[in-house]
């Protein structure tokens, strides 16, 4: 595993996590959300600064939520009308009309 600190443009922080491969500029991670939920992020920039110890080289990521991942952040995933807001705002693809789903 390698330890790797994360700058979070979205939420302004940073933290130290453990990947089992370095993230590539372009590519996407997904990582828990303060509140507990799991969201996609955009890998901006990778970069490597020595160490203080030995010739060892940390990498650094920088990160930003995904366009589109937080449009509806904030509210409740299971009511109606969350439902009928990602829908409208094109989150929701379906191939015809809205219908509920019948289990």
């Amino acid at each position: 595993m390698i330890e790797i600190e994360v700058q979070n443009e979205t939420h302004q922080t940073q933290a130290r996590i453990r990947f089992a491969a370095v993230p590539r500029i372009g590519e996407g991670i997904r990582l828990r959300e303060p509140d507990g939920i799991w969201a996609s992020y955009d890998v901006l920039d990778v970069w490597y600064q020595k160490a203080e110890f030995g010739d060892v080289w940390m990498p650094y990521l920088h990160i930003r939520m995904t366009p589109g991942e937080g449009a509806l952040a904030g509210e409740d995933p299971f009511s109606d009308d969350y439902a009928a807001r990602s829908y409208d705002a094109g989150l929701v693809k379906t191939g015809g009309e809205r219908e509920t789903c019948k289990i």
